[in-house]
């Protein structure tokens, strides 16, 4: 019979029990033994609803409090020497403290201390801990959690299949630190642990492990090439199978290499990638068993389990028995089960599949082309086909003026006034700012009382006008607050905001929102991407009034807030049937709208937030320059529409700059900010090297840590980052916004980075 499994599922659990739970240990609220004992009840809860869905095996492995990079991190030993856990990794049991101090500076236990560096996953919206590595490292198996979570599974009845990052991948993933050196001589000791990881995986019973490989479909230099052949054939010998997977993209100049691998199986993209399948069946060994994953593991579409059945016929008539389906990739990107969503209208609910449903389809396909099927696998197909007609027929989704307006764009109509050399010096005179001014990124905290009342708002137990009467309140504060602090450019701190995207989203037509549909971003930070299902335009202004009332509140130039074209594509769930670009640039168009009326509104400094642009760069890099081409126009385009003293503003963080610093440039925002606090300022070199002209604002204060910056530390990072641009263009602010702070850490972090501009001012003017 042909095979079904997952190569991962959600663990935050439905009702993001982890993140409850995970936030109440932090604060001391609960006690180790709970939140223990949460986790293992959502592992095993994840557990039961894969065997009740028919997979042949459950995921083992995928589970993490934190991060699951972090979790092989953990599990090699590799704990930077500044968190004090060296005898804890002697003993072969680090702290899960210890974990938690790397992933966020700060746990129940244990001394604060500068957190891990975080970044991007791949191409995805999910952030993981940046492994530290030194010359001549050695690694050593030093925890223990895996083999417990393996012994839990089979002690509960279940057939697992245990998942790891795999070796090369994590090495890939990770940051030489200190001197500069190969991170592949550190392979060896790499493998070390691994074969010691695999061969105990064997005592226990395990028969297949998965380990995910996703650095295979991107471009490799030789010597990372050839280290895998190494790595693999050294690994042969573990008594047990393993399953090499890939993801997120094709396997292109890697596709020899990977069925070369002396592995038992090999999983490939067959949504991101679908041409690829072929060609792979013609390399792979008579031996080796394919695992073909044809239901899109990033997007939450309902797959057409009929024409999916058509390309999986000729395929299985191939590989018979050695053939394997699965998703994508892991689960954990998308939502966890669509049943929760009883207020999504019927119709576009009709038309998902949530990571629950998504289970269905692989295990529904399988048995389709095994000649298996049951009438209830007969009927999701039918229900599948239906849906899928509904949908390409609705008229909900095509509004002709959208079409006509982008079909009228003009090259002029993404392009400033003046050049940037020009428009710096209308601002300067417009906006009087002192030398390194400060600002935040734009979310102040949001409160539990801010939180309290948009919930009895949603509710119906607040009416409308008390709701926006408690917001004004919430603006005033946060107003009052920095005008005390003495920031030079203030926010109106975002209280009516729900999410960065979500919040445009729900004033956009086109998008759908869900009341569940919960994805983990990082830690126990979780998004609720919205449903970008038809053409986008803007009704009505979405952030004119909030932010002209802030600004009748103070002197100082506020600074209106919106989330950029890109990011709001990225971190939705986008429709699938037109370009990406084009519905980009729909986004770009509704938000020039609300540009331009801020400014009307009297608003001189507009930021246009873009986190996501680095993000959505193509893991190939002859596919970068397609892709750039319309991130930047569609940013460009929703800037451009206002005169030269307006003052644009964008922000991006945790992402590596260097290969895409030519595009920010050219997307001509007068000032950038960046997180810097945790690469101590080393993002800066790729704008120095650029000779980088405008201006820019590296973050001095770590808001992803409770962790309070002292004056001295910020006026350090600065000075080293007067080294490489001029005092003259750079700003003074935190690396994100203070959203998931509190008021208790804001405030004193706050006042030391003004007291830290003013120092520099005194330095430097």
């Amino acid at each position: 019979m042909t095979v079904s499994h997952i190569l991962g599922y959600p663990r935050i659990g439905a009702q993001r029990e982890l993140k409850k739970v995970t936030e109440a240990y932090w604060k001391g609220d609960v006690s180790r033994e709970v939140l223990e004992a949460e986790g293992q009840a959502l592992r095993c809860a994840n557990w039961q609803t894969q065997q009740d869905a028919g997979l042949d095996f459950v995921s083992v492995g995928d589970f993490a409090f934190y991060d699951q990079v972090l979790n092989v991190s953990v599990m090699l030993g590799a704990v930077p020497a500044r968190f004090n856990a060296q005898q804890e990794v002697s003993k072969g049991n680090v702290d899960l403290d210890t974990a938690f101090r790397m992933a966020r500076g700060r746990a129940p236990s244990g001394t604060p201390v500068a957190a891990c560096e975080m970044t991007k996953y791949f191409d995805t919206n999910y952030h993981y801990l940046v492994p530290e590595l030194h010359k001549g490292q050695v690694f050593t198996l030093a925890s223990d959690r895996l083999f417990h979570e393996v012994d839990e599974a089979l002690q509960a009845g279940f057939t697992p299949k245990v998942t790891l990052i795999g070796p090369l991948t994590w090495l890939w993933l990770g940051k030489a630190k200190g001197s500069e050196f190969d991170r592949l001589s550190l392979l060896d000791s790499v493998l070390d642990v691994y074969s010691e990881i695999l061969s105990r995986l064997a005592t226990q019973g395990i028969e297949w492990v998965q380990l995910d490989e996703p650095a295979l479909v991107q471009d490799l230099p030789l010597a990372w090439q050839q280290a895998f052949e190494r790595a693999y054939h050294r690994l042969q010998s573990a008594p047990l199978k393993l399953l090499v997977a890939t993801y997120f993209g094709a396997l292109g100049d890697n596709l020899s290499l990977a069925t070369r691998l002396p592995v038992a199986g090999l999983h490939i993209d067959a949504v991101r990638a679908p041409a690829q399948v072929e060609s792979v069946i013609d390399r792979l060994s008579p031996h080796q068993v394919l695992s073909v994953g044809l239901v899109d593991g990033r997007n939450i579409w309902r797959a057409d389990l009929a024409a999916l059945r058509e390309r999986l016929l000729p395929v299985k008539v191939r590989l018979g028995q050695r053939l394997w389906l699965a998703p994508s990739c892991s689960l954990l990107h998308v939502p966890v089960d669509l049943a929760q969503e009883t207020e999504l209208d019927s119709e576009l609910a009709g038309w998902l599949a949530f990571a629950r449903q998504k289970l269905d389809e692989v295990v529904t396909l399988a048995k389709l082309i095994d000649n298996r099927a049951t009438p209830i696998d007969e009927l999701r197909v039918s229900e599948a086909t239906r849906a899928l007609d509904a949908r390409r027929a609705s008229a909900r989704i095509h509004q002709p003026a959208v079409s006509r307006r982008l079909a009228a764009i003009t090259a002029k109509d993404s392009q400033r006034q003046s050049s940037y050399a020009h428009r710096s010096v209308a601002q300067r005179r417009a906006l009087a700012l002192p030398l390194f001014p400060t600002t935040t990124i734009g979310s102040f905290p949001q409160t539990s009382d801010i939180r309290a009342a948009r919930r009895a708002f949603k509710a119906g137990e607040l009416s409308q006008a008390d709701y926006e009467t408690r917001m004004r309140e919430e603006i005033a504060y946060v107003v009052e607050r920095q005008e005390v602090l003495g920031l030079d450019v203030p926010v109106h701190g975002e209280a009516e905001r729900n999410d960065m995207v979500e919040y445009f989203g729900e004033q956009l037509a086109g998008f759908a929102f869900t009341r569940f549909g919960w994805v983990q971003s990082y830690g126990s930070r979780c998004v609720k991407p919205p449903i970008i299902f038809g053409d986008v335009t803007r009704p009505v202004p979405m952030t004119v009034r909030w932010s002209e009332y802030a600004q009748s509140l103070t002197d100082k130039p506020m600074k209106g807030m919106l989330t950029g074209p890109v990011t709001i594509l990225q971190w939705s769930f986008v429709r699938d049937d037109q370009p990406r670009a084009t519905t980009c640039r729909q986004i770009a168009l509704a938000l020039r709208d609300e540009v331009v009326d801020l400014e009307k509104a009297g608003i001189q400094v507009i930021q246009i937030d873009e986190p996501a642009l680095r993000e959505g760069l193509p893991l190939r890099q002859h596919e970068w320059q397609a892709y750039l081409d319309w991130a930047v126009e569609s940013f460009q385009l929703s800037a451009a529409g206002v005169a030269d003293s307006t003052q644009i503003h964008t922000h991006m963080c945790y992402s590596e700059f260097n290969d895409i610093i030519g595009a920010i440039a050219a997307l001509d925002a007068d000032v950038i900010t960046i997180e810097t606090s945790r690469s101590n300022m080393e993002l800066l070199d790729a704008f120095q090297d650029f000779a980088y002209p405008n201006e820019i604002g590296p973050g001095v204060y770590d808001i992803h840590t409770p962790n309070i910056p002292d004056v001295a530390w910020m006026v350090a990072l600065m000075e080293k980052g007067l080294e490489k641009i001029p005092a003259e263009r750079l700003w003074v602010n935190p690396d994100c916004g203070l959203k998931t702070r509190g008021w208790a850490e804001v405030e004193p972090a706050l006042a030391n980075m003004v007291e830290a501009a003013k120092q520099l001012r005194q330095r430097y003017a």
